[in-house]
């Protein structure tokens, strides 16, 4: 339970002891920002039998009548409206609210942190919100300039190349070394700056000469085709060209159906 209020409701976003390294101007907007939440948003949401005057009234969020004497709940920054226990809930991430801190925008309900980031970017790394005036985008998440570093050797990577990894960013000498699958066909690694292919959990250059048909060598991209034993194959016959040279053959019924090749990683 501590953890979800502290994921709905985090810290850092209305207190600057949680967040140490800000500059004096940074802290200076974090303060007045949650001051004017705290002004203009907060409220709690309070469990009560709906009242006889209100009998009949749509909840707010699902549109269903809640009837005289009904649980409802009441949002003291939206009077006269009345939401079901399990309907009062952030709009953004459905996490309930009841007997909960809230904050209200346009008529919508949101835990903290969802509010929050309605207005200000939130750092992917240290999950405070930005205040500077520049951040680091990618991959529709934002970082603090100083926080956008390969997450296994912390080398800063603005204006760097890097592969993102679990969601976070990966310098190329880090991925090349620990991460990156060697080439079914030729056996060399395929780096950060390299096309890839896959395919039944396998991995090829998606250049012509790696990634191709193993009998005939037509190029295979885009192309439909058939894997056996980590053989790839155009089509049916060169399949069956390959058993007949083959001094041991075995089929699987799995491999032989054909089917396109997915979208490279890059």
């Amino acid at each position: 339970r501590a953890r979800v209020l502290l994921q709905q409701l985090p810290p850092q976003d209305c207190d600057e002891r949680y967040c140490p390294d800000l500059a004096e101007e940074e802290k200076r907007q974090l303060r007045a920002f949650s001051a004017r939440r705290r002004r203009e948003a907060l409220g709690q949401g309070l469990a009560c039998p709906v009242p006889g005057p209100c009998h009949g009234c749509p909840c707010r969020k699902c549109g269903r009548r809640l009837n005289k004497g009904d649980l409802g709940i009441s949002a003291s920054r939206l009077e006269n409206h009345f939401w079901h226990p399990s309907c009062f809930s952030c709009h953004f991430c459905h996490q309930p609210l009841v007997d909960l801190i809230y904050f209200q925008q346009d008529g919508r309900i949101y835990c903290g942190r969802h509010h929050a980031e309605l207005f200000r970017p939130r750092c992917a790394s240290c999950d405070q919100l930005i205040f500077m005036e520049e951040c680091i985008e990618a991959e529709g998440r934002r970082w603090h300039l100083e926080h956008f570093c390969c997450l296994e050797c912390e080398v800063p990577l603005r204006g760097q190349r890097y592969v993102m990894r679990s969601g976070q960013p990966c310098c190329s000498g880090c991925f090349e070394s620990l991460f990156a699958e060697p080439c079914q066909a030729c056996g060399d690694i395929i780096g950060a700056d390299s096309e890839e292919a896959t395919h039944q959990g396998l991995h090829w250059h998606a250049r012509a000469a790696c990634f191709c048909c193993s009998l005939c060598r037509k190029p295979l991209w885009g192309q439909p085709l058939s894997c056996r034993h980590g053989l790839l194959f155009c089509s049916e016959s060169c399949s069956l060209g390959q058993d007949a040279s083959s001094t041991t053959s075995s089929s699987d019924s799995s491999d032989s159906a054909f089917a396109s090749a997915p979208s490279p990683d890059s």
